[in-house]
C-alpha cells in the first residue's frame, strides 16, 4: 500500500526521499569524519517510510542500526533550478523523521568505497512524524530532539546546518526537477546511538507535532 500524507484537505504520495548527510558539524566531529565540499546527497525509496506510532522492525542484515534524528521538508510545489530566495514557496511542511542506519554495515561498505545502500536504503529505515503546514514557521528556528526510553539522546537546531533548507531545495532542483511529495531529510545533529528490540524511540519539538516508534 502507497505511503500517503495529509495535511489541510490535500494529499501527497512520496515517490522520492532525498536525504542529507553531514550538515551538522557536531555529527561529522563524533564520527571522526570531514566536512564535503557540498550538500552529501543520498535517497531511499517510499517502502524506507514508517508512520508515526507504528512498529519497527530491526534490519536482519546487520548488527549495530542507530537513529539519526532529523527535520523533514515535505515539497509541496513542482520546481526545476529554484533560487534560494524562491525555496520556501516550494515547501508545503515540516515534520520530524529519523534516519536509521546499520553503522557496522556503514563502515564495512565505506572502508571498500561502495555504495551506502545497503546500510541506509532498508525497508523500514525512514520512520516519519506528522507534518506541520509550512506557514508561519521559520525553516531556521526549529529545535528538535530525540529520546530513547525517555532519556534524551539528541538535540539539534536547525540554525546550525552547515547547508540551510533554502540552500538544499536550490542545489537539489538543481539535478532533479522537485515533484509535490518529495520529501527532504534534511541531517542530523550529534549523539546518534544504538537501538535494540524493545526501545521506543520519541521525537520532539516546540514547533513541529511529535512522534514515537517502538522497535522489534
Amino acid at each position: 500500500m502507497a505511503y500517503e500524507i495529509e495535511l489541510g484537505g490535500q494529499a501527497w504520495r512520496p515517490g522520492r526521499v532525498f536525504l542529507i548527510g553531514k550538515n551538522y558539524r557536531d555529527h561529522i566531529s563524533e564520527l571522526g569524519d570531514r566536512p564535503a565540499e557540498g550538500p552529501v546527497v543520498f535517497m531511499k525509496p517510499a517502502t524506507s517510510l514508517v508512520p508515526a506510532g507504528a512498529v519497527v522492525h530491526l534490519p536482519s542484515h546487520g548488527a549495530l542500526l542507530h537513529h539519526e534524528v532529523e527535520v523533514v521538508v515535505l515539497i509541496g510545489r513542482e520546481g526545476r533550478n529554484i533560487g534560494e530566495s524562491e525555496a520556501r514557496d516550494h515547501v508545503a511542511a515540516y515534520a520530524l523523521g529519523v534516519d536509521l542506519t546499520l553503522r557496522d554495515v556503514q563502515n564495512r561498505l565505506k572502508k571498500q568505497g561502495l555504495p551506502w545502500e545497503l546500510s541506509k536504503a532498508f525497508d523500514e529505515s525512514a520512520p516519519l512524524g506528522p507534518f506541520t503546514d509550512a506557514a508561519g514557521i521559520d525553516a531556521a528556528g526549529i529545535a528538535f530532539q530525540c529520546s530513547v526510553n525517555g532519556q534524551v539522546r539528541q538535540r539539534g537546531h536547525t540554525r546550525d546546518m552547515i547547508y540551510p533548507v533554502n540552500r538544499i531545495i536550490h542545489e537539489l532542483s538543481g539535478v532533479w526537477r522537485l515533484l509535490p511529495g518529495d520529501l527532504i531529510y534534511t541531517g542530523t545533529p550529534a549523539g546518534v546511538g544504538a537501538l535494540a528490540s524493545g526501545d521506543v524511540l520519541e521525537v520532539e519539538s516546540p514547533v513541529l507535532a511529535g512522534a514515537s516508534w517502538r522497535f522489534k
